[in-house]
């Protein structure tokens, strides 16, 4: 679909969702799939063009999520569609692990081009984020021979075994899986709004990075441990943005120690907080990146472990993966970082983010239950209290502002304990950007009418 359908032209709900058919669906998906699914809004899909989405009863959604932050090149994107459909035509797999294939050299190379650091690179495929982490984590103990992690209070890497023992962002990721992957430690991240040590920024003497000093002479041998692993912008805890001398801070120390750092990227990279990558915000260069959800556009599943060639050495059979560099979704991922480039997509969410911080704040100076409006490019988020006062997690006032924007035609998505986080697809217009803002402010006065 190369044009623009008549149905995406803006929201539209004419009906109950779930309508009839959307109902039909969930029923026979209740009886076959997974419970473990966190399905929380009754939305069956059924096609997608550009930032809307249709549901099966005819109701159209302005998708402020991309698609759980993967489609930061919209639905349906005619150019990542035309790629895929032309690898299609000609191999749809190769064994990758144990053969050669061009897509999969091309995409390392323009992955090795565009992360941090001027060193050599190189780089490991996998199928998914949580597979990069993984391979992050295999690869610092396998290099280091050192059996220790540190990760950070509120992190999200994943489900998979090491992700899951690495994250720490909601105690049911971890209930009943004990025991984990042994090794990790968890440090508070820097959460200013909602402190850990009760201090204010700035003046709080930076005390989450000298609990890590005093942790090491108490707990952890720094000489044992591997490396660091965090989220530049924590992504599932409701998009939390580091005071800037922060991770400049925690590289220092882990060089100090020769700590590898890990950048998990897979929600920030490519774009979405109007760096290329996150952490370039704060000029710091990670060891190892990780990156996947918007790597192929929603196209095929697809991760990657770009790494320092000093620091990726391990001996061939030490990881590998049937499926992952899968041909399908390199060349989509090929195209996807043709199109970033080419279309100025980093700049565009660097503007539409600053215009829509800009929008936001003036809801949080007016509106009682906003606490909080942060962000960087187009990931923002919006903390909800019940009184501003004393900062009291807004947790049934945000899940009221969701039910709200999507009764007018507008998926927004959770985060953390009261917070909901923005990430429209990077391609977005300003004029549908401003009718999902809208939408969002138009909601949240309501709720805060209600409470």
């Amino acid at each position: 679909m190369s044009s623009r359908p008549k149905w995406a032209t803006g929201p539209r709900v004419k009906g109950p969702i779930p309508g009839p058919k959307a109902r039909a669906i969930i029923e026979r998906d209740e009886k076959v799939m997974s419970p473990s699914y966190t399905r929380s809004e009754p939305l069956v899909a059924s096609e997608g063009w550009g930032c809307y989405v249709k549901d099966m009863d005819g109701n159209v959604f302005l998708d402020m999520s991309s698609g759980m932050f993967v489609l930061n090149y919209g639905y349906s994107n005619p150019r990542l569609v035309k790629a895929t459909k032309e690898q299609l035509d000609k191999l749809t797999h190769f064994a990758g692990t144990d053969f050669y294939y061009e897509s999969q050299v091309e995409l390392a190379e323009r992955l090795v081009g565009i992360t941090p650091g001027s060193f050599p690179k190189r780089v490991y495929l996998a199928n998914s984020g949580a597979e990069a982490v993984e391979a992050a984590l295999k690869c610092i103990r396998w290099h280091t021979r050192r059996p220790r992690v540190i990760s950070f209070l509120g992190a999200f890497h994943g489900r998979t075994y090491g992700a899951m023992s690495l994250s720490s962002s909601n105690v049911l990721h971890h209930r009943y899986f004990f025991p984990l992957v042994p090794g990790v430690s968890f440090m508070p991240y820097p959460y200013c709004y909602r402190c850990l040590f009760k201090q204010s920024y700035p003046g709080c003497d930076f005390l989450c990075v000298e609990f890590i000093r005093e942790y090491l002479k108490r707990v952890i041998p720094p000489e044992e441990v591997a490396g660091v692993i965090i989220e530049p912008i924590q992504g599932n805890s409701g998009y939390i943005i580091p005071p800037p001398e922060y991770l400049p801070m925690l590289k220092e120390l882990c060089e100090e120690h020769g700590w590898i750092l890990i950048a998990d990227e897979i929600q920030t990279g490519l774009g979405r907080s109007g760096k290329m990558f996150a952490v370039e915000h704060w000029k710091v260069v990670p060891e190892i990146v990780c990156v996947a959800k918007a790597l192929s556009g929603g196209i095929a599943p697809i991760g990657a472990t770009i790494a320092s060639s000093e620091v990726m050495d391990w001996e061939p059979g030490a990881h590998a993966s049937t499926f992952g560099g899968n041909l399908v979704a390199c060349a989509a991922a090929i195209e996807g970082l043709k199109l970033l480039e080419e279309e100025g997509l980093v700049e565009k969410a660097k503007k539409l983010g600053e215009f829509s911080l800009r929008y936001l704040k003036e809801m949080e100076e007016e509106v009682p239950i906003v606490g909080e409006v942060r962000g960087k490019g187009l990931m923002l988020a919006v903390e909800f209290v019940q009184k501003k006062e004393n900062k009291k997690d807004g947790t049934k006032e945000r899940d009221m502002v969701i039910q709200a924007t999507l009764k007018r035609g507008a998926i927004f998505f959770r985060g953390g304990r009261s917070a909901i986080r923005i990430a429209p697809p990077l391609i977005i217009s300003q004029e549908d950007l401003e009718k999902g803002l809208q939408i969002l402010r138009e909601a949240v006065e309501e709720v805060a009418k209600k409470c």
